[in-house]
């Protein structure tokens, strides 16, 4: 597998109410996930605390973001080129996130809002050396 459209699918069984949560980890870990760049880096934001990677399973999910940045951006931001890299999701979860240095997390299709998903930084998605929840009671380093 690896390609976003079975990522989209087990979001939506996750969005749903069905599907196994582990299974949906495990298939943003085999998907190759596009990234824009921004002012020189990836693309994140800042929510709840947390720094998100905006991520997107294929061009068209990252062209309905690109015209909502449009919107939000006024008229220059129409005529903005958006280039990105293209990850497999475990090298987010495993590398990218953990050199963040700051709680982070994967938000994926962020521009699809019956279709995105965010993938938190806890125990069970990122590295327990990263893991928001890893020291509270019932985080993994309880265990």
């Amino acid at each position: 597998m690896g390609d976003g459209a079975a990522l989209v699918e087990r979001i939506a069984e996750r969005r749903a109410g069905v599907g196994d949560p582990r299974a949906l980890v495990g298939e943003l870990r085999r998907t190759l996930v596009l990234v824009p760049f921004d002012r020189g880096g990836l693309w994140t934001a800042e929510f709840g605390g947390v720094r998100w990677v905006c991520g997107f399973t294929d061009e068209a999910a990252l062209a309905r973001f690109a015209e909502e940045r449009a919107v939000v951006e006024g008229a220059g931001g129409t005529s903005r080129s958006w280039e990105y890299a293209t990850f497999r999701g475990a090298r987010l979860l495993d590398e990218i996130i953990p050199a963040m240095a700051v709680p982070a997390g994967v938000a994926v299709n962020v521009a699809d809002p019956d279709g995105s998903m965010l993938f938190p930084p806890v125990v069970g998605i990122v590295p327990d050396a990263v893991a928001a929840d890893a020291d509270v009671p019932g985080g993994e380093k309880d265990r």
